[in-house]
């Protein structure tokens, strides 16, 4: 069967309409239907899609309003009816956020597909708190890796083992197997870590503390989801510099200290 209409694959970003693309936008004012989730900016998809039949499939953790299967379902269905059909997601389409199923499922019900790439909150969300993922001097490399579910005992000591920036993101319900497992395997327990809540966002907010007292830190904290984890020595770099983050990383000991 061949599809008269298309589905276009749109990154949105981490959370700012600013930070969207201007082939993001003019997927958008071209578009029938839009599909999209909670994380990506949809508060004025009224305005860039004036045309649009607008579908919530809103996923939450632990909960998801329309399952994935019938997400491509729709997606399939609305292209085959003639549709341009423009799925929005939060992020990057192809980092963490099961682009490749929803290409896959169009290219095989013979739907034309494409994808905008999106500003990945993996980088944007770090440097909204002010640290680089790269520092000469400090980190030529990072790893980006997701926390929805743990992470199994040899994963956390290559992970432990790679130097460098980890970048974990959907980790905050992670957090402590997290810590603990990359401390069982050698980690530095005075690594900093930093936990960057609702990045890009006016309710921003950056939790940091060392590796060995980060998960009681940010209990304390009432940290949530979403948030972007990074862990290594660039998170010094956080804010202000080097003084800044250490007096943070300071006062967060202090904190846990009896």
């Amino acid at each position: 069967m061949t599809a008269s209409g298309s589905v276009t694959l749109v990154g949105g970003g981490p959370g700012s309409a600013e930070l969207m693309t201007a082939a993001a936008f003019d997927a958008l004012a071209h578009a029938d239907v839009v599909l999209y989730d909670r994380l990506a900016p949809h508060d004025r998809l009224a305005d860039w899609a004036p045309r649009a039949l607008l579908v919530d499939v809103g996923k939450q953790p632990g909960h998801h309003a329309v399952a994935q299967p019938e997400i491509e379902r729709m997606l399939v269905r609305h292209a085959l009816d003639g549709s341009r059909v423009v799925r929005l997601k939060g992020g990057d389409s192809y980092v963490f956020g099961r682009g490749g199923e929803e290409v896959l499922a169009c290219r095989e019900a013979g739907v034309p597909v494409r994808v905008i790439p999106g500003v990945s909150s993996a980088t944007a969300v770090p440097a909204a708190a002010g640290i680089p993922l790269t520092h000469r001097g400090i980190s030529h490399l990072f790893t980006v890796v997701s926390g929805h579910a743990p992470l199994s005992d040899d994963e956390h000591r290559h992970l432990a083992g790679l130097g460098g920036t980890i970048v974990v993101l959907m980790g905050a319900g992670t957090l402590p197997t997290l810590s603990a497992g990359l401390a069982k395997h050698g980690l530095d327990a005075r690594t900093p870590v930093a936990v960057i809540e609702r990045g890009h966002t006016p309710g921003q907010r950056t939790t940091i503390a060392e590796l060995a007292d980060i998960v009681t830190v940010a209990a304390t904290a009432g940290v949530s989801s979403p948030a972007v984890i990074v862990i290594g020595d660039v998170v010094r770099l956080a804010w202000q510099g080097d003084a800044s983050a250490a007096r943070r990383l300071t006062d967060a000991v202090e904190l846990v200290q009896p």
